[in-house]
């Protein structure tokens, strides 16, 4: 199955940064305050620790800007950043289009185990499928639900 093909190499960044207004973050706030102010009122400390340390989590996650990985498809699989991941664990592979925004997802062989998604420039896409698909079936993927709320909630 595998045919040769030469290596790829790029390098993108390891998530797509949303628009977020002022709205957003005053929305944000106001859940917080107000699933913050439920727990405490039927005392649920579990769940306003969880609570708070999400509402932490997601802001300090927002001023981090995404860092920018390099990327590289070899005979032996993909490379992201120093971890490899080999193609003999992966069935199938699709492309992803979101906006403006090219992703390659590998679906996994085991059960459990979870997809890997790069993000890749629209003008390197055809040598990129081209690769994969020397290598792995393509399958057409979709967003999970998971990812369409993140997508809707621009987190």
């Amino acid at each position: 199955m595998a045919q040769a093909v030469k290596d790829i190499s790029w390098q993108a960044e390891e998530y797509i940064v949303r628009d977020r207004n002022v709205l957003w973050y005053f929305g944000l706030i106001l859940v917080g305050v107000g699933l913050s102010a439920l727990s405490i009122w039927q005392q649920w400390w579990t769940f306003l620790a969880v609570v708070v340390l999400s509402i932490i989590a997601i802001l300090t996650s927002n001023l981090r800007p995404p860092r920018k990985i390099n990327y590289s498809l070899t005979k032996e699989g993909l490379t992201e950043g120093d971890k490899l991941h080999k193609y003999e664990d992966f069935k199938a592979f699709g492309i992803l289009k979101e906006g403006s925004h090219f992703s390659a997802v590998l679906i996994p062989k085991k059960r459990l185990a979870l997809s890997v998604k790069v993000y890749f420039p629209g003008n390197s896409g055809e040598g990129i499928v081209d690769h994969l698909g020397a290598h792995l079936p393509m399958e057409e993927v979709k967003l999970d639900f998971l990812d369409k709320i993140v997508n809707f909630l621009r987190i």
